[in-house]
């Protein structure tokens, strides 16, 4: 019995390319393909599944959606690259896709989103032309922030983390105006890491730590995780429940590093300008299907 469906796709594939051989009718099927029809049809039906994804998401109840996800947006340049465009395309529809995320999140009643936008080892090895049009998408996209009405309505708090003193003027100034301008708010939280790194973070916090020890307001003894976690940038962060990266890359490049001890990876092979509302469904239903464990 398992070889019959098998047997028989094999012999209508077969039909169907000795058919398309003739004009009369591979024409009119690529007439249809191409129609607005068949689009409108495809179009129809993906909303259709994705609905349905995300009323089974919403279905597994509050308790079972993570409350915290980040995200490493991968895959500008290879977007752009993929369809002979120009890598600063890449990065701007990189920008405009976080603008539609931070919508779907926000959708969800998710209160912490966290997203990786540059790390220190970006700042050293892209080019210096690649590197100045990243700060003025960061400038132009905070200035956004500033006005936008998702984020006011919304009450979300904009937060940027990393070594900012290595950012230039003009993004350390707009990142201070994006911040004032939702300081008052606390329903959610949205962090961007900036000249980021995890083992970076983790340094500058021991050497809070070994600074506290020397004046003698801590001692040995009380050196333990929540003194280190206390003295992240992240520190008002809950851990992440769910990490995202896209573009098919299955590591975790530097992110987090203390944070993610216990969080749940997802990996999706989608370049970050092409990533979906759906994607984001089937990340949260992969992780509302596992067992987290917290290392027991």
């Amino acid at each position: 019995m398992g070889r019959t469906p098998s047997a028989i796709g094999r012999r209508i594939d077969a039909l169907a390319h000795w058919l398309l051989r003739w004009r009369i009718i591979a024409a009119p099927a690529k007439w249809l393909a191409n129609s607005r029809l068949a689009w409108s049809f495809i179009s129809r039906t993906d909303r259709i599944r994705r609905n349905r994804l995300r009323d089974r998401v919403i279905s597994a109840g509050p308790e079972m959606m993570p409350k915290h996800i980040s995200m490493i947006m991968d895959g500008n340049r290879r977007f752009a690259w993929n369809r002979s465009m120009q890598t600063e395309a890449g990065h701007s529809a990189g920008k405009q896709k976080l603008k539609e995320v931070m919508r779907w999140v926000l959708d969800l009643e998710i209160p912490y989103l966290t997203v990786y936008a540059l790390s220190t080892e970006n700042l050293s090895s892209r080019d210096q032309s690649e590197l100045e049009t990243l700060f003025d998408l960061y400038v132009s996209g905070l200035e956004e922030i500033s006005q936008d009405p998702l984020i006011h309505d919304n009450k979300v708090r904009v937060k940027v983390v990393g070594r900012k003193d290595l950012l230039p003027e003009r993004v350390r100034n707009v990142i201070v105006k994006a911040e004032e301008a939702t300081s008052e708010y606390s329903d959610f939280l949205f962090t961007i890491c900036l000249a980021y790194g995890g083992r970076e973070e983790i340094v500058d916090a021991v050497k809070e730590i070994a600074e506290a020890h020397a004046s003698g307001s801590i001692d040995l003894d009380s050196i333990d995780p929540s003194a280190i976690s206390t003295r992240l940038y992240t520190a008002d962060l809950p851990d992440p429940d769910l990490v995202i990266r896209t573009s098919g890359e299955e590591r975790i490049s530097n992110f987090l590093l203390w944070q993610i001890a216990y969080s749940e990876l997802y990996f999706s092979d989608v370049h970050w300008p092409s990533f979906r509302r759906r994607d984001l469904y089937e990340a949260i239903e992969d992780y509302q299907m596992r067992r987290r464990r917290y290392g027991g």
